[in-house]
């Protein structure tokens, strides 16, 4: 289940966001969640199976264009290679649904192409 960031979680966040590889410096970590915790069109979300998060996803909204571009993906390791970066993908696009188009940016290009590919299989 995709559910919204909250201070609460802001460990956890971190953690997961240290696995893309442009968080690696924790400078750069603590600025990143700075930012979706302070601007209201950077959204952070995470995504829980029963009591256990396993994944962050974070979108910068432009609302002129009205397009969700999906700047952060990860899964924690041990749960990769099961879905779940697909089901938040899909869950992100079901949340924006019309009103905005989730696109990529550099670094998700490759991981939303393989999601939408294997949606149509």
């Amino acid at each position: 289940m995709l559910i919204r960031y909250k201070k609460r979680f802001e460990k956890i966040a971190m953690g997961l966001l240290s696995l893309m590889p442009d968080e690696k410096e924790v400078k750069k970590l603590q600025d990143t969640i700075k930012e979706y915790e302070t601007n209201d069109d950077w959204q952070l979300f995470l995504w829980k199976e029963e009591e256990d998060i396993l994944g962050a996803v974070g979108v910068f909204l432009n609302q002129e264009t009205k397009i969700a571009v999906l700047q952060h993906i990860t899964v924690n390791p041990s749960h990769r290679n099961m879905g779940f970066g697909k089901k938040m993908v899909n869950a992100l696009k079901n949340h924006y649904g019309t009103s905005f188009d989730v696109v990529p940016n550099e670094l998700t290009d490759r991981f939303l192409k393989k999601c939408n590919t294997e949606e149509d299989q």
